[in-house]
């Protein structure tokens, strides 16, 4: 496909560009295959300015028009208000993509549908139009275009290009900064190194192949770390009673009392009480040297009953001697992305009302999906590192709150996955090695007029909790909030392949990793490093228990507010303060 089938205008002269946090600036306005360039006039004496708009985090577009009165049509068959508007305003919802085909033409005749109004327009000089661009980032901007023609084939370009669902199209495929090549390793680390560096593990657990080609799980890695006494035979067993094939795989090592984190799938039980002997005797293999063990279970015991009707199910005590289940309820998917939807529309409320404010955060809920995850967290966190017990986690499928609880307890409790280095080694085996699929969940954010399906924020839900153990802990992580921040942005469009694709099997068919470059390699280079480095960072071996009281959550400004004056004005005094830290730290030094 050729992007260039896509443009009908790919240059604009004399555009307003309205933006968060500037003031307004006249401008060339260009559309490529995937970024809208904005160029502000070169002023006397100084320099040209570049707005560079990735098409990729694009949500959302309106469109309306301006000077209709600069417009002269002969109608008939209509009579006053009779379904006119909707053949006049380009803006109204019913008809804006079936108007921007008709008002690209000087003169156009067309019939509606009903048949009630039939009309004739005469495009004239001195029209023009706006179009509000939503971003995936929360920000909002607006371009004023001259000529309503061109408003609406930039428009159409825009809703095209930031829509393609082609994963080869995007950006990344064709990202080649100087400073990088595609020889340079893609990736932190692999199973096989995680494994490798962990000789604790060797008497016990062994790194398995099985998956070798995908063919027992599309979801996991081809290679897996699991209990040494379950061989492959007995894997494939295990793996067809487990939904989507993801049996029970280890994710974390206690090396202080040699507990373990398994995760997986739920178990296939269905209504007939089904068994498997080889998933049994797995999970007793976990626990021979301890009286028991944990079963987290992140759905609510009604939940996971309905689901044994469907086929799915839970482990049985009478099965699984041993092992003791806990049902912590966490939302996902529908639910979760409402709740976004609604904590966004609260906070571009402009109405200064201090009770509508409230109201709309607490209707909102998503500070409770908050307390709820870490809540949940330090349970598994509790269970490994205060009562020394192994746990394993599942939901459903267990590529969403899985995750998400699984890293956060590795969070408070391992010393090394808080450092910027070890931080993003987590993420990159926990969620992009272990299955999360990005592309369906970050398809769209807050402002998408499309119907949802399968998105939901479970990755942006993740970095908030961080937040809140950063804000809670300033002196325990390693990483400024400027990295959450990055990687917020960086998972729904990103100029990097790493968070491309739904599994690491169609990352190997589509040659992510060959063609592609991986953000977490960039975000380590030296000067990004120093950038997104805490320095107020000191290394404690202890676990940080994060309070989940209401009154210890806050709004993660610094993503939902973040285009607002008052949190510019916050970043800055912060970037002040970092700057007078990092410099009395070399003043030390020296």
């Amino acid at each position: 496909m050729e992007f260039s089938e896509h443009i009908k205008t790919a240059n604009v002269e004399d555009v307003v560009l309205r933006q968060p946090l500037h003031p307004p600036s006249r401008g060339a306005l260009c559309v490529t295959g995937h970024h809208l360039l904005f160029s502000v006039r070169e002023e006397e004496g100084g320099s040209s300015r570049q707005v560079l708009l990735l098409l990729r985090n694009i949500d959302a577009t309106e469109k309306s028009v301006e000077n209709l009165s600069g417009y002269s049509g002969l109608f008939s068959n209509a009579g006053r208000g009779e379904r006119l508007d909707i053949c006049v305003a380009v803006c109204h919802p019913c008809c804006c993509r079936y108007c921007s085909q008709v008002l690209q033409k000087e003169m156009c005749q067309q019939h509606c549908s009903n048949s009630l109004v039939s009309h004739t327009l005469t495009l004239v000089s001195g029209s023009s139009g706006t179009i509000t661009i939503k971003c995936k980032d929360v920000r909002v901007l607006q371009l004023d275009i001259p000529g309503m023609e061109q408003c609406l084939n930039i428009a159409h370009s825009i809703e095209t290009l930031s829509c393609l669902d082609s994963v080869s199209e995007m950006y990344p495929f064709f990202y080649r900064p100087a400073d990088l090549s595609l020889q340079d390793p893609w990736g932190l680390s692999s199973p096989e190194k995680h494994y490798s560096q962990m000789k604790e593990l060797h008497d016990r657990w062994r790194l398995s192949t099985v998956n070798q080609g995908y063919s027992v799980c599309p979801t996991y890695p081809p290679a897996v770390i699991v209990p040494k006494e379950i061989n492959d035979d007995m894997l494939l067993k295990v793996a067809k009673f487990r939904q989507r094939g993801r049996f029970p795989v280890l994710c974390y090592y206690h090396r202080k009392n040699g507990m373990v984190i398994m995760r997986s799938s739920q178990p296939l039980t269905g209504a007939n009480r089904k068994r498997c002997r080889e998933d049994e005797l797995l999970l007793q293999v976990v626990i021979d040297n301890s009286d028991k063990g944990y079963i987290i279970d992140t759905r609510s015991s009604q939940q996971a009953q309905q689901a044994r009707m469907m086929g799915g199910g839970f482990e049985s005590k009478s099965c699984y001697t041993g092992w003791k289940r806990l049902h912590r309820q966490m939302e996902r998917g529908k639910a979760l992305q409402e709740s976004l939807i609604k904590l966004v529309e609260a906070c571009g409320d402009g109405s200064h009302n201090m009770d509508r404010w409230l109201s709309k955060l607490e209707n909102s809920k998503w500070l409770s999906h908050v307390q709820t995850a870490l809540a949940t967290a330090g349970l598994l966190a509790e269970c490994v590192e205060r009562d020394g017990h192994s746990v394993l986690v599942h939901g459903s499928e267990g590529t969403d709150s899985t995750l998400l609880i699984s890293t956060l307890a590795q969070l408070i409790m391992d010393p090394s996955c808080r450092t910027l280095e070890g931080f993003l080694t987590l993420l990159e085996r926990e969620w992009v090695q272990a299955g999360h699929p990005f592309q369906q969940r970050c398809a769209h954010s807050a402002f998408s007029h499309s119907r949802l399906q399968q998105e939901s924020p479970l990755f942006l839900l993740l970095l908030d909790c961080v937040w809140q153990l950063w804000r809670q802990f300033p002196l325990a992580l390693g990483f400024s909030e400027a990295l959450l921040l990055r990687l917020a942005t960086e998972a729904y469009a990103s100029n990097y392949g790493t968070f491309l694709c739904n599994s690491d099997q169609e990352r190997c068919s589509l040659e992510v990793k060959e063609k592609t470059h991986c953000l977490f390699q960039a975000l380590l280079r030296p000067k990004e490093r120093e950038h997104y480095s805490n320095p107020l960072y000191e290394c404690t071996e202890l676990a940080i228990w994060p309070s989940v009281h209401p009154q210890s959550l806050q709004l993660w400004r610094g993503f939902f507010l973040r285009w607002t004056q008052q949190t510019r004005h916050l970043e800055e005094a912060q970037e002040e303060i970092r700057n007078m830290v990092i410099e009395w730290g070399k003043v030390v030094l020296s």
